[in-house]
């Protein structure tokens, strides 16, 4: 808590923990945590066609759904917009612009 190069807010630290503990709890009945995610697309990376970066939105209906599908078993600190930026990020889905070259790389 008192090392500044460190986040301090206690609680986000307790749900580190404990999504930690929930993390092995799903791993322990037979799904990784990848697979789980990718389940709620059927493991196919959705394709989103933004002209700019203002179409992007920061949360979706699928994210709320996987937001209370993660809180149900017990994560925290995973509201719709975590949830999006994490499934950005993890190539989930494929916000790039149109009109950069990664957009077409990523879409195949």
């Amino acid at each position: 808590m008192r090392d500044s190069g460190l986040i301090r807010n206690k609680l986000k630290i307790e749900a580190t923990i404990n999504n930690a503990q929930c993390l092995l709890e799903l791993e322990k009945s037979g799904d990784s945590f990848s697979d789980y995610l990718w389940s709620f697309i059927k493991h196919k990376t959705l394709q989103n066609n933004y002209e700019n970066l203002n179409s992007i939105p920061a949360q979706t209906a699928l994210s709320s759904i996987v937001s209370k599908a993660l809180k149900k078993r017990g994560f925290k600190f995973v509201g719709p917009k975590i949830i999006y930026s994490h499934m950005q990020a993890s190539g989930l889905v494929n916000d790039h612009l149109k009109g950069c070259f990664r957009h077409k790389e990523l879409k195949g």
